[in-house]
């Protein structure tokens, strides 16, 4: 039986032990039933480029310890808006997101952010 040259044994070890899965998940090309016509005027803009961020960690840029999420930084956003949005007919125009990540020495900051026209829409076409 041959044996197995300890670097090569440790290369293995270090590799199970540092390797691992991380997965983030969208929600993209949602669809309802509503038809929604923004060429009338029958809405009127809360906030224009609300914007909400969430950050994570990774330690050595590997290992994650906090993920950020699109779920934190939409409830970021919805009180970006500084008004209460219970009960209201409001909806996000112009909705765009972004990926970024800062690295440093021992660590990284992954972070999303969500930016969007947040709009109200009414009963009346003024």
């Amino acid at each position: 039986m041959k044996k197995t040259p300890l670097p090569l044994a440790l290369l293995l070890l270090t590799a199970t032990l540092l390797g691992g899965c991380s997965s983030t998940g969208e929600f993209k090309g949602q669809t309802t039933g509503t038809a929604v016509n923004l060429q009338q005027k029958n809405f009127k803009v809360l906030k224009a480029a609300a914007k909400g961020e969430s950050s994570g960690f990774k330690l050595l840029g590997l290992i994650p310890f906090a993920s950020p999420t699109y779920a934190q930084a939409k409830v970021d956003l919805y009180n970006s808006v500084g008004e209460s949005l219970a009960g209201r007919a409001v909806a996000l125009a112009n909705q765009t997101e972004d990926k970024s990540s800062t690295y440093l020495i021992l660590f990284s900051i992954p972070k999303i952010t969500i930016t969007a026209d947040v709009i109200e829409f009414t009963d009346s076409t003024k």
